[in-house]
């Protein structure tokens, strides 16, 4: 079953604002660095303190949240840093909805769905500006 969660991209301190939020919210957060993931290779050693994957889950509440990966090629500015995070199973339970928002979508920063070390991802912003990221429990094979 797909849901949507909001995702929040932070530019060096999602730590900070994530800790903040369980001090507020209560409940369990998990915190990922970069560099304690599979993802440490595609990435810059300067990047590798930077958390990758924060999630907040208190009751019927969720946050999930990044820091910043994407500089210099894309600098983060106020508007740009969050986006719709759909969470589904698998590729086929995404790949239906992913290529219904994608209609339109700006190729530029567009990213197909596609497996990764924690199942499959995609991303792209749609005719209308705003950002979806999509992620899969399992990959496509």
């Amino acid at each position: 079953m797909l849901r949507c969660i909001p995702f929040l991209l932070f530019d060096g301190n999602c730590a900070e604002a994530m800790t903040f939020y369980h001090k507020c919210l209560g409940g369990e957060l998990t915190l990922l660095k970069l560099g304690d993931s599979p993802m440490k290779e595609q990435l810059p050693l300067e990047k590798h303190n930077r958390i990758i994957n924060a999630y907040l889950k208190s009751g019927d509440i969720e946050i999930s949240a990044t820091d910043w990966m994407a500089s210099p090629a894309f600098e983060p500015l106020q508007g740009n840093m969050f986006s719709v995070f759909v969470v589904g199973e698998g590729y086929d339970e995404l790949k239906a909805v992913f290529d219904k928002l994608a209609d339109g979508a700006d190729k530029q920063w567009f990213q197909e769905l596609h497996d990764m070390p924690f199942g499959t991802y995609g991303q792209f912003f749609d005719k209308y500006g705003v950002q979806w990221i999509f992620r899969g429990n399992e990959s496509q094979s």
